[in-house]
């Protein structure tokens, strides 16, 4: 009997069903929902805004970028970037290395604040910044004394998009760093290599991959950051306004086709950061399974 039933052909459908547990039918129909989705929500709007961009000729694109507002609020938020994805790398590091290799009293509180950004709105977070350093603020007082401006500054921004991204690099090396455990860093003390050794042969080597994930992700919310940045930046032309703000001034003063070409650019960047990604999971792929596995 055993053997009558195995000489039986499955059909088709029931072979799909056994092992992915769906008929076929779903999963086209799942399939297709999602595909319907990313067009009509992230592809869709991404085309418009280069087709917008580009519309009124290259000459009204390269004179909206080449306009001196535009071309310092460029300049600024590749400064902001410059600055704040390093700050977050170290903290990043420090803070993902001391959760997942050590124990120690306020290790879940860490944690907590870690995911703190994602809990609070960045205007919230940008409202916390004017209430403590503005001139009126707690500290304000004290910073107007030694003539130490961040509110409406530079300085200020930089504060609020460090606060809206830190989490990124630190939650792409946790969980990695957990599942990879603690084994080898023991062994290389047990051999006595110092921490600095440790860290610089053994544990930076082994997150290499997920850090630059994080650097890549922190760095495009750091371009395109807008509710933090516009309460702390003041909006003075040519000194406090990045791009996105850029944006939003031209698209209020009905300057619609310079508008686009802006946003385009931004979304350039970004578009240029999953390019980066995505060549690195191309180009060194089996590499970097190999180093989650591990």
């Amino acid at each position: 009997m055993d053997r009558f039933e195995r000489a039986i052909p499955v059909p088709k459908s029931e072979r799909v069903r056994g092992v992915l547990g769906e008929p076929i039918a779903v999963r086209w129909i799942l399939t297709g929902v999602a595909l319907a989705y990313i067009a009509l929500f992230l592809a869709l709007p991404l085309v418009e805004v280069f087709f917008e961009a580009f519309r009124r000729g290259v000459g009204i694109y390269w004179d909206a970028l080449s306009d001196p507002d535009t071309l310092s609020s460029i300049w600024l938020t590749l400064t902001v970037a410059a600055i704040a994805v390093p700050l977050n790398v170290v903290f990043g590091l420090a803070a993902s290395w001391a959760i997942a290799k050590f124990d120690f009293p306020g290790k879940r509180l860490l944690v907590t604040f870690i995911d703190l950004p994602f809990s609070v709105s960045p205007v919230v977070s940008g409202l916390i910044y004017v209430l403590l350093f503005s001139i009126h603020g707690w500290f304000g007082p004290l910073l107007d004394y030694f003539d130490i401006h961040i509110i409406f500054d530079v300085s200020g921004i930089v504060l609020a998009t460090v606060f809206v991204t830190f989490p990124f690099v630190a939650r792409e090396l946790i969980p990695l760093m957990v599942e990879q455990g603690r084994d080898e860093e023991e062994a290389a003390m047990s051999l006595g290599a110092s921490g600095w050794q440790m860290f610089r042969r053994i544990t930076l080597p082994n997150v290499k991959w997920g850090l630059l994930y994080g650097v890549l992700l922190c760095n495009a919310r750091a371009m395109g950051e807008f509710g933090a940045v516009s309460v702390v930046s003041g909006h003075i032309r040519g000194q406090t306004i990045t791009m996105p703000l850029q944006v939003e001034i031209l698209y209020n003063e009905y300057h619609i086709a310079a508008a686009f070409a802006v946003a385009s650019l931004l979304a350039g960047l970004a578009l240029c950061t999953l390019a980066i990604k995505t060549l690195l999971e191309w180009r060194y792929g089996d590499e970097i399974a190999a180093s989650r596995r591990h």
